[in-house]
């Protein structure tokens, strides 16, 4: 059974969405398809999708989500994941965004283990933006929010 991933793509009006820059030595000189929605994967024992996106959503950006009514945009498959991702309409202070961290072996194979944010910066970018910014795989979820706002 392939790895389920969940996550919270927040917007405010209808051409911004917040997006988080992954963190880690092999991301820190890359911008474009470096960026991700705020996601993680699903605990053994957790179920609802939407509470793992809310969960992963506050460990990556060190506060919880605003409250709204959610969007469920569906799911797509990436590698061996499949991504769900909800929108939600909100406001949410970028610059403020704390991330969780994870140890990481750099460099690889060196035995020395360095913690890593998981996103180590977040910023509103234009829809357009962020379909360059964003991991390919997770720019169908750009159009799918496109869709549901037309």
């Amino acid at each position: 059974m392939p790895a389920q991933s969940s996550g919270l793509l927040l917007f405010r009006d209808a051409t911004e969405v917040l997006i988080g820059h992954m963190g880690g030595p092999f991301w820190a000189n890359k911008e474009e398809h470096a960026w991700s929605i705020p996601k993680g994967l699903h605990d053994d024992d957790e179920t609802s999708a939407l509470a793992v996106a809310e969960r992963e959503f506050a460990e990556e950006m060190g506060s919880t989500a605003p409250p709204g009514e959610s969007i469920d945009l569906g799911s797509t498959t990436s590698g061996r994941k499949v991504i769900t991702i909800f929108a939600r309409r909100g406001d949410f202070d970028a610059e403020a965004a704390v991330s969780n961290t994870f140890p990481l072996e750099w460099p690889r194979g060196s035995g020395i283990m360095i913690d890593v944010p998981e996103i180590d910066r977040a910023a509103w970018v234009k829809i357009d933006d962020a379909r360059r910014l964003l991991v390919k795989s997770q720019a169908i979820f750009l159009d799918r929010l496109a869709q549901h706002l037309n």
